[in-house]
């Protein structure tokens, strides 16, 4: 099974039989900053845990960061702009290159881009020591950066199929900019929120679409098996479609019952969608089964849409099976197969990853309880939070010397 180093991947299902690109050539310069998914990976996740460790104490009423933004929304931006926006970075950084066939960012670039992301973190914690406007240009700075990079890339490979990626970016860097504006303001930022986690959900279709058949296809081909995933074709397209037209309408009004029709329909279609790529094939394999695991929240993700249309689940209930279910645990699933593939390991899960990916799947079905059962609200909120953070902190102590001291391994097959 190839990681991505390894494979240009169309969006169509297939794999494109090219030479693969060499990487990390340099041999002098921090490992950290060889390759974007080295200070992005490790960065995001190990601030994803601190996040979260700071939202639980603020819970606790211990610490209350985020000024002026007041702490909840301190808490929401960081998870979608902070954390969200590293691991996206980090993604399109390493595949990027294997749809170009061009050099990766590296070095003094990819370490001013990764400084730029930290300032933001920074700046956030307390927007009003800056003063709001300045702390509001350092975090909205990173996201456009991000966008230039990833369309100069891909224009300079021709690669213009894969600009639709480019949406997803802009959106993103729209409903950042959304959020503060709302923030500066004294608005509330749901449609920010929603707009963001819309783009989020949107690449998850789009991104896993094309590197979970494909992965599994080629595991099942080595097996000897014949009966391989279905490639990308019109019904992939329609469920896109259909799932882009239930975040939008969802975005702008979730309370719209064209919301709730358009979700239930997005709901049968991505459930069907995830059947057609045989996941059940590889089960054992868990680096492999647990993104078929995590794209099925993708589908429970439209449920909760459809439901909170109808006015059966509080919004905050569907954020979060929307941001730690389908974002969230396809992140995590990414960021450790990616890392072993890119560093020369197996393409195994280790007992430590598969208890990151436990723990996470147990946050991602504790934080929506905690909305449903009132009356153990907060302790599903600590115990979730809990779990979150771990399945993180698990992550970054398994793979910090792959990442930060591992300048190359063999690319994996």
């Amino acid at each position: 099974m190839c990681p991505l180093s390894s494979l240009k991947l169309k969006m169509e299902g297939g794999a494109e039989k090219r030479t693969p690109q060499p990487r990390g050539l340099k041999k002098t310069g921090p490992v950290l900053f060889s390759y974007g998914f080295r200070p992005f990976f490790l960065g995001g996740g190990l601030f994803a845990a601190l996040a979260m460790g700071l939202w639980l104490a603020t819970l606790a009423s211990i610490v209350e960061p985020g000024g002026s933004y007041a702490s909840s929304h301190w808490h929401a931006h960081e998870m979608l702009f902070g954390f969200g926006s590293a691991i996206l970075t980090g993604f399109l950084l390493t595949a990027i290159p294997n749809w170009t066939g061009r050099l990766p960012v590296s070095g003094l670039p990819l370490m001013l881009l990764f400084t730029v992301w930290i300032a933001g973190r920074l700046v956030m914690l307390d927007p009003d020591r800056l003063g709001l406007l300045p702390s509001i240009m350092i975090d909205s700075a990173f996201l456009p950066l991000m966008l230039v990079i990833a369309a100069a890339e891909i224009v300079a490979g021709k690669k213009w199929k894969d600009l639709k990626i480019l949406a997803g970016m802009a959106a993103l860097s729209l409903a950042n900019l959304d959020f503060h504006w709302a923030m500066y303001t004294g608005d509330h930022p749901g449609t920010a929120i929603r707009l963001s986690i819309s783009a989020y959900t949107l690449l998850v279709m789009i991104i896993g679409g094309r590197i979970v058949p494909s992965f599994t296809r080629n595991f099942m081909a080595k097996l000897g098996r014949t009966d391989a995933p279905a490639p990308f074709g019109r019904f992939d397209a329609l469920a896109i479609l259909l799932g882009a037209a239930a975040l939008i309408s969802w975005t702008y009004d979730p309370e719209f019952i064209g919301t709730s029709l358009l979700a239930t329909l997005a709901t049968g279609i991505h459930v069907i969608r995830l059947m057609r790529w045989k996941g059940i094939a590889v089960w054992r394999e868990k680096l492999l089964f647990v993104l078929h695991a995590s794209y099925l929240f993708v589908a429970a993700g439209f449920a909760a849409i459809a439901l909170g249309a109808e006015g059966r689940l509080d919004e905050t209930t569907v954020l979060h099976v929307l941001t730690i279910g389908a974002i969230s645990t396809m992140m995590l699933s990414v960021m450790t197969r990616a890392t072993r593939g890119h560093t020369g390991r197996a393409l195994t899960a280790s007992r430590i990853t598969r208890l990151s990916y436990v723990l996470l799947f147990i946050a991602a079905i504790l934080r929506p309880l905690a909305d449903i059962l009132a009356d153990w609200q907060m302790p599903l909120l600590y115990a979730a939070g809990t779990c979150f953070a771990a399945a993180f902190v698990l992550f970054g102590v398994e793979h910090f010397p792959m990442l930060a001291r591992t300048r190359r391994g063999a690319i994996g097959g």
